[in-house]
């Protein structure tokens, strides 16, 4: 196994406001940070992770905080297994969220073509649905580091949606006649 570096941050920020501790806690959320304890995160070595959290870590300073941020890697193979385990289970947490979101378009679709509801409107209103999905899933994506056991499910599932939609709208378009 190669060895994985990862950049470690550790924080202290005051209490208040809780405003700014919780959207610095929300930031390094997004970019995929891993939580080993309160104020301790990882997040793997790459040029955009290093700038992001040197601007974090002035952030911090800029809230009277405290930072270190530093460079590691794991004592051996079995902890930077543990460490890796920890990344794939957080995006394994948002792909499943995803796919019970996907259920729901599915359900909205089937409703939709039960009640022989074949609207533009309709229709818009699930490609709206559709595009959020798209792009909910190509936001986990790029924070799924290290292949996730859920990915192939998920992007399974999002094709399988835009297919059925594919087969709803041309349900719409014959029920207004477009197709001929």
């Amino acid at each position: 196994m190669n060895q994985i570096t990862w950049l470690l941050l550790t924080y202290k920020v005051p209490p208040e406001p809780a405003k700014k501790r919780i959207a610095l806690w929300r930031k390094l959320k997004g970019m995929g940070a891993v939580y080993l304890q309160n104020g301790v995160c990882l997040l793997p070595k790459t040029d955009d992770h290093t700038r992001r959290l040197k601007i974090i870590e002035n952030e911090i300073s800029e809230m009277s905080g405290d930072s270190v941020l530093l460079e590691t890697v794991a004592l051996d193979g079995a902890q930077a297994e543990k460490v890796v385990a920890r990344f794939k289970a957080d995006r394994d947490e948002e792909y499943a969220e995803f796919l019970d979101k996907c259920k729901d378009f599915e359900a909205e679709i089937a409703k939709e073509t039960a009640a022989n509801k074949f609207t533009y409107a309709e229709l818009e209103e699930n490609d709206v649905d559709l595009r959020k999905l798209q792009s909910w899933l190509e936001k986990i994506r790029k924070l799924d580091f290290y292949g996730a056991t859920l990915a192939t499910d998920a992007r399974e599932r999002l094709q399988a949606c835009e297919s059925l939609l594919d087969v709803y709208a041309k349900r719409v378009f014959e029920a207004h006649d477009e197709n001929r």
